[in-house]
């Protein structure tokens, strides 16, 4: 199995992001944190050019669910989503929650990330 999910879209860096944050709240998904390292390095003196950011985003429902029956889920929550720019394109993609909760070998919990992934995965394609 892939470890990620990505997508090309032929959108600016910028509206990629924007769409991306709107279908994932229209998925019932909220953005906790983000962090563009441009940006962040820049901030150190450091030149990075390309646009990457980095979207942590959660569902509180599947989030407490997910904790309640395995508290060390929590290594791998929120979600993280990212969009960069790389060769004059923009990608968004994220790591499959499934491989990272396949690591636990609990059905129960890879049933929760199978959720989380297709509609993670629908996020990502309705914002291409």
């Amino acid at each position: 199995m892939e470890l990620k999910y990505e997508v090309k879209t032929g959108k600016t860096f910028l509206t990629a992001v924007e769409d991306l944050k709107k279908t994932l709240s229209e998925n019932s998904f909220g953005v906790l944190w983000e962090l563009n390292f441009k940006d962040k390095l820049a901030e150190k003196g450091l030149d990075f050019q390309p646009n990457f950011k980095v979207l942590e985003v959660c569902n509180p429902k599947q989030a407490k669910e997910v904790l309640d029956r395995h508290i060390e889920v929590g290594y791998f929550l929120p979600c993280k989503m990212v969009v960069y720019e790389k060769d004059n394109s923009v990608f968004m993609g994220m790591v499959r929650p499934t491989s990272m909760i396949g690591m636990l070998e609990n059905d129960e919990l890879l049933n929760i990330a199978q959720e989380v992934e297709e509609v993670l995965k629908k996020t990502l394609d309705e914002a291409k």
